[in-house]
């Protein structure tokens, strides 16, 4: 689990700048919160950001900004991450990118600029002129990567219940088998209307629209990674064909899934 000990530092009104660059295997955090403003960038894999019980999906190449004062937590299961957390101090006045939360495209010159302080950690004094002015260069152009903004900016509910988060974990480490709702329930020892009536009341939504959301979600790390076709991908989290994969991705999405890989592609490059 990711440690939280240090938003102490992070929230003393003397700090304008904050970093934690962190390279692991997968990160839990609880739901907390700062008092400086949050840009989360993932060099590999996704990341999962959920923020007033809604699930984001920070897909690589991509950065997350989180207003100063939000609730969030962050989750991600993606091998051999890079994980960049810049926390910045704000102001009302400032452009209104700083109090808007979302997702954008990282062009070229930011992802370096963001892959330059890789071994940077821990408060960034005014007295480090080098590295503050850096930091504050990156703060000062994020309001001209509003049109980078992501498209296709995916949320849907996330479970409360320590049973359903528990079940939505071994969904997600089984992704590519069809367990049905009875074989989850007698897994995790309840029956399958206890199951169905949990999904209803803690996520508005039945045990195969969960699954398939988890599905999508896992589809997203596994285009980023670019090492997969879509019929592999397909396979891997369940689909025993090409066309059930898009037809779901395309439900839930609003594109394909060969257009969301060329979307990524086109800002890479």
């Amino acid at each position: 689990m990711l440690k939280t000990d240090f938003f102490a530092d992070v929230d003393k009104s003397t700090i304008d700048f904050y970093v934690q660059n962190v390279s692991v295997d997968d990160i839990e955090t609880g739901i907390h919160q700062h008092k400086k403003s949050q840009l989360i960038y993932a060099e590999g894999g996704i990341v999962h950001i959920f923020i007033n019980d809604k699930h984001w999906y920070l897909p690589a190449r991509c950065f997350m900004w989180i207003p100063a004062n939000i609730p969030h937590s962050i989750l991600t299961y993606s091998k051999n991450s890079s994980l960049y957390n810049f926390y910045f101090k704000t102001s009302d006045e400032e452009d209104n990118f700083y109090s808007d939360t979302n997702i954008y495209f990282v062009n070229d010159l930011l992802r370096e600029m963001f892959l330059f302080t890789k071994n940077w950690n821990g408060i960034i004094l005014e007295d480090d002129k080098a590295k503050y002015n850096f930091l504050n260069a990156i703060k000062s152009i994020l309001p001209e990567m509003d049109s980078n903004k992501l498209p296709i900016s995916i949320q849907h509910p996330f479970p409360k219940d320590k049973k359903l988060i528990e079940i939505g974990r071994f969904l997600m480490n089984n992704i590519e088998k069809n367990y049905t709702i009875d074989e989850v329930a007698k897994l995790f020892g309840m029956s399958t209307r206890t199951l169905s009536r949990k999904f209803k009341e803690s996520l508005g939504m039945n045990y195969v629209r969960f699954l398939r959301s988890l599905r999508v979600s896992k589809s997203f790390e596994l285009i980023a990674e670019n090492q997969y076709n879509m019929y592999e991908i397909a396979m891997m989290i369940g689909y025993n064909s090409l066309s059930a994969y898009s037809n779901i991705f395309y439900k839930v999405v609003g594109v394909r899934p060969s257009e969301y890989a060329q979307m990524l592609n086109k800002r890479k490059n």
